[in-house]
């Protein structure tokens, strides 16, 4: 018992959410009236009493999390994956003491800090030098830890030269960097980071990976909630999927990792959004994404020589010069195969982003991956990579070896050759 640092036993917690009543073209005034009368008398008695107001005629409870026990022991780095609205984020913010919980108990043994947000705890008019201390005294360090740890915060941050800025005047990569400065370098026996590596660019994602992989060998604890499924099997030796607020699966990373990226059955070779449930914003909203061939959606079962046409939908609402669309491939082990963004092409050849509907597509040219389960992860974001869609496995596909490429292999296995990608190169005799 002395070796389990965080137990969790029936945690769960509950929103109130208001919803407003569809009223018809006729409305009597005394009706008028006495829905005011009843709105008024249920906002005071909720203020009395202390409870949040509620906007809305009536009112529904939703369960984030429900009926949710674990134990995390000393030195253990843990990784927390789901869909979105799982209940992720809830549960690192019940474990910060941010919120409380409706119903269970969770018990913590040693010092905590976290990263939930970007920027949580930040003064937007005080400068980063400024921002440094105020937000290492919110996760509890003292100031002379700050002051012994400050160089090494403001060299992980990069951010020398605006340390006398105010933060306000940050682009979300520098607040990024600075927050996840301040929390790593805090000596605490816990660390829970939500999601950092939504943000940010390549280079600094890879220095949080082997800041965080730096961490997990110190003796600390570590709750790691993430989308990118590779980053959680690199740092974490076990893994709980949520979903629903539940929690479905716990063990090793890989197995969990697996079975969470199989099991979805939403997953297809498309995906095809209704306006109100489109991801993004009201600027960029993705409407659907495909893997298919020559441009029909099929059975999601493809040969490996066959070109694989990926098509991605999305609307705008004006034009954009400065887009970044493409979609990370993903093994059934959730390490990524590949990378594709319109931005790998020269300037002039990138696709031109009309106000409206825009399609556009790429090709995964046959003869390239191996046999089995893949995964699409689409984004769309600025070329800060300030991710506007960033959504996990939503189309899925599946490839079957030819049996016509290399028959010594298929003598082996009729499936698969050893190694993540099977190419088909071009091989000559040099010289005599």
């Amino acid at each position: 018992m002395s070796d389990i640092v965080i137990k969790a036993e029936n945690l769960g917690k509950m929103y109130t959410i208001g919803h407003h009543s569809e009223r018809g073209g006729y409305t009597a005034l005394r009706d008028v009236l006495m829905q005011n009368a009843r709105t008024l008398w249920n906002k005071t008695k909720d203020l009395a009493t202390g409870k949040p107001i509620i906007q809305g005629d009536t009112m529904e409870e939703v369960w984030a999390l429900k009926d949710v026990s674990f134990e995390i022991r000393r030195e253990e780095a843990v990784g927390i994956i789901g869909h979105n609205g799982a209940g992720k984020s809830t549960l690192l913010k019940i474990l910060s003491r941010i919120t409380e919980p409706s119903t269970g108990r969770v018990t913590i043994k040693g010092r905590v800090a976290s990263l939930l947000e970007v920027g949580t705890g930040f003064h937007p008019e005080l400068s980063g030098r400024e921002n440094i201390y105020l937000n290492g005294t919110i996760l509890g360090m003292t100031r002379v830890e700050i002051k012994h740890k400050f160089d090494e915060i403001v060299a992980f941050a990069e951010i020398e030269k605006f340390l006398d800025t105010p933060v306000k005047r940050y682009s979300s990569g520098m607040y990024v960097r600075l927050a996840f400065a301040v929390a790593a370098h805090l000596e605490s026996e816990i660390l829970l980071i939500d999601e950092v590596l939504a943000v940010g660019d390549a280079a600094f994602q890879i220095k949080c990976l082997g800041k965080m992989g730096a961490v997990t060998t110190e003796g600390r604890t570590v709750l790691f909630v993430s989308h990118n499924m590779a980053a959680v099997q690199s740092l974490c030796k076990t893994a709980l999927q949520l979903e629903s607020g539940h929690i479905v699966q716990t063990g090793d990373s890989k197995s969990v990792v697996s079975a969470y990226l199989a099991s979805s059955g939403k997953i297809a070779s498309a995906m095809v959004w209704c306006d109100e449930s489109a991801p993004g914003n009201e600027e960029i909203r993705l409407k659907s994404i495909s893997a298919s061939i020559e441009g029909r959606n099929e059975s999601g079962v493809y040969q490996s020589r066959e070109n694989i046409y990926v098509e991605m939908r999305f609307t705008a609402n004006k034009s954009h010069s400065a887009l970044c669309v493409g979609f990370d491939l993903l093994s059934p082990h959730g390490e990524t195969i590949l990378r594709s963004y319109q931005t790998d092409m020269p300037p002039e050849n990138w696709p031109k982003v009309r106000q409206g509907e825009n399609v556009w597509r790429c090709v995964i040219p046959g003869g390239l991956l191996n046999g089995g389960v893949y995964n699409i992860c689409p984004r769309i974001g600025l070329h800060n990579l300030n991710w506007i869609v960033h959504l996990d496995s939503v189309v899925q596909f599946e490839v079957i070896l030819d049996h016509g490429v290399s028959p010594f292999w298929n003598v082996l296995d009729s499936r698969n050759r050893p190694g993540i990608i099977a190419p088909i190169l071009k091989w000559e005799k040099v010289g005599q």
